[in-house]
């Protein structure tokens, strides 16, 4: 077993358990705000995706791992709670986007709002230079999940 060593001599400093909790709290997040605001994971899911770009329907299946056809039920579920809507692609009128309405973005970002102010008041709280090590140590954690995924 090649990692066996590693294993042997692994020690965890404050910082790697911090981050530890930080990756297992914010896996608490999305199952939260999707249960608060009644949607389903796909449903929440669909509506962070497109808090960023708009996506045709065959994008956000891909996206999410479903079907068309799921991603075309997802779709239409939030269609019909207001919080998307299909326009004509605008490089392409036969195909088409799924675009963010403004309930749909409040629907997500409303219920994110106080831990997006309070992570602010806490990066405020740096300096760039401790921002920029703070934001080294992120990037090579970020790198570190990677290898596993």
């Amino acid at each position: 077993m090649p990692h066996a060593a590693f294993v042997r001599e692994w020690r965890q400093t404050p910082t790697l358990v911090a981050l530890r909790e930080l990756i297992d709290l914010s896996g608490q997040v999305a199952p939260t705000i999707a249960r608060r605001a009644d949607l389903g994971h796909s449903e929440l899911r669909a509506l962070e995706l497109l808090v960023r770009v708009p996506h045709g329907p065959s994008e956000l299946a891909r996206e999410l791992g479903v079907t068309s056809a799921a991603a075309s039920g997802i779709v239409d579920r939030l269609e019909n709670r207001g919080h998307v809507r299909r326009t004509p692609h605008a490089m392409d009128g036969r195909r088409t986007h799924v675009v963010l309405t403004d309930s749909g973005r409040e629907d997500v970002l409303g219920y994110l709002i106080p831990m997006f102010a309070a992570l602010q008041r806490m990066d405020d709280s740096f300096s760039e230079a401790e921002r920029a090590v703070v934001e080294r140590y992120l990037r090579a954690a970020m790198e570190a999940i990677r290898t596993v995924l």
